[in-house]
């Protein structure tokens, strides 16, 4: 990709990979792990988080990383970053992956998520079509220190709630349950048999069968409401938001920047034909990343039409697809998302990915992190896009009853219990590719780890205040561009 150049630790040699050691000790073999990591990185050692001296100035990161991205795109990515410092965070992975990088870590790796705030996670549809919270978004995992994503959601948490006008010490008890829920459940996790870990996941009539009593009565009944409509959130709600009937077809609307069918971007007939040829190939090709059972469903389907569409914050300006295909006649649609997967953010610190296709990477890590993944989750190649250049991409279906959290709607205590669920989902994550043992003996029964994680989150919310208008005076001075309200 081309960043990270100037003041930067070199970067490591070795593949990042999880650490299978634990698998070969005993549980107690595995316990003094922990406690020789405490040794290593003390529980108060996380706490402070002060600017790292030579601290690369976050928006030449920024910039740097935009570099591969569509020119055009980018300042849409900008606009939206410098709505709040909780949008600049949302953006921000590469520059707190920097930060996090001059802290420390206790030596104990899992598949981390490299991006876990807490509108990565959410509610969708598991393969049995029951409605599970998870983490949902998995564009920078990698195998690297556990505490990153602790510290990133805990951060996130903080900046949110600052956001939203809540009051200090409001803001330090839902980091402080927020981080609390990921110790506990690491505690459990590590008392439970590897099955029982695998199995574990948050269907979420059993969570609010469990959260229902703590909740009041408009809590719940937005609960509940929102819960019936991620069960809306579908194919065919998709495809009648996002398409219209041409000659008894379906085909994407045009809604530039943000969604521009290939016909707008390509219109040389010709050459648009060779292009949808490539991507009919890619998906012909990405079949082969699934299982059979899966392949057998997707040949039922035929490709209609694509359209490139911008999705989120900090993914603006990434090459992403939606590829709309029918099956049985236009009442049966699927809509695939074909999304490009570039170097994680964490691979300048922890080491690159020890997958070639940075779309197997991304896939690789979602099914082992997630509980239940989309039943079209694949990857593939293309040799040449647009550009004429060689991407990566993983492929999924677009909408597939996803629904993330409302963050301006949510009070105090709704958050904190929010905090509580987001910590116990990152936990399992972590627990399904790393040494839950050790880092539950790394943790010990006090609250010294969630302390220190709450103090760090209240400094890292003051740096990226700082950052934020440091962005903001950036696009007014001419030093970068923006478009906003897009």
């Amino acid at each position: 990709m081309g960043v990270m150049t100037a003041a930067r630790p070199a970067r490591p040699a070795r593949q990042s990979r999880l650490d299978a050691a634990g698998g070969r000790l005993t549980p107690a073999e595995r316990a003094a792990r922990g406690e020789e990591a405490r040794a290593q990185a003390p529980l108060e050692s996380h706490a402070a988080f002060g600017r790292p001296p030579g601290r690369p100035d976050p928006l030449t990161l920024l910039q740097q990383q935009a570099a591969t991205r569509v020119p055009g795109l980018v300042p849409v990515r900008y606009g939206r970053m410098m709505v709040s410092p909780f949008a600049y965070f949302r953006g921000a992975a590469l520059p707190m992956a920097s930060d996090l990088a001059a802290t420390p870590v206790s030596g104990l790796r899992v598949q981390a998520c490299g991006d876990a705030h807490l509108s990565n996670f959410g509610l969708f549809g598991s393969a049995e079509r029951r409605l599970v919270f998870d983490l949902n978004d998995f564009d920078e995992t990698l195998p690297g220190p556990w505490e990153w994503d602790v510290k990133r959601l805990a951060a996130s948490m903080e900046i949110a709630a600052r956001d939203n006008g809540f009051p200090r010490k409001k803001r330090r008890d839902i980091v402080l349950a927020t981080v609390a829920g990921y110790g506990q459940a690491m505690r459990d996790f590590a008392g439970m048999s590897n099955l029982d870990v695998w199995y574990a996941s948050a269907d979420v009539d059993r969570l609010l069968a469990e959260f229902g009593p703590a909740l009041r009565g408009k809590q719940r009944k937005r609960v509940e409401t929102s819960m019936a409509q991620a069960r809306t959130r579908d194919s065919m709600q998709a495809v009648g938001k996002l398409t219209r009937t041409v000659d008894g077809r379906p085909r994407i609307m045009s809604d530039p920047p943000l969604l521009v069918p290939l016909d707008e971007l390509i219109t040389q007939p010709a050459r648009r034909k060779g292009y949808e040829s490539e991507v009919t190939g890619l998906i012909a090709s990405y079949r082969r990343t699934l299982a059979s059972d899966r392949r057998h469903l997707l040949d039922q389907f035929e490709f209609v039409h694509m359209a490139r569409k911008v999705v989120g914050v900090g993914s603006v300006g990434t090459r992403c697809w939606i590829v709309l295909m029918l099956g049985r006649d236009t009442g049966d649609p699927l809509l695939l998302q074909v999304k490009e997967a570039e170097q994680s953010v964490l691979s300048h610190f922890a080491g690159p990915s020890q997958y070639a296709n940075q779309g197997q990477r991304v896939v690789a890590g979602q099914r082992l992190m997630q509980a239940s993944s989309d039943i079209f989750l694949g990857w593939q190649h293309i040799d040449a896009g647009l550009d004429n250049r060689p991407r990566d991409f993983y492929v999924r279906q677009l909408r597939d009853w996803k629904l993330s959290l409302d963050i301006s709607a949510v009070i105090p205590r709704g958050m904190r219990l929010y905090g509580q669920l987001c910590g116990w989902t990152l936990a399992r994550a972590h627990a399904r590719s790393g040494d839950r043992i050790a880092i539950a003996s790394y943790l010990g029964p006090s609250q010294e780890f969630e302390q220190a994680v709450t103090s760090f989150a209240s400094g890292y919310a003051d740096q990226n205040e700082t950052d934020h208008q440091a962005l903001v005076a950036a696009v007014r001075s001419g030093r970068i561009p923006a478009e906003q309200g897009l």
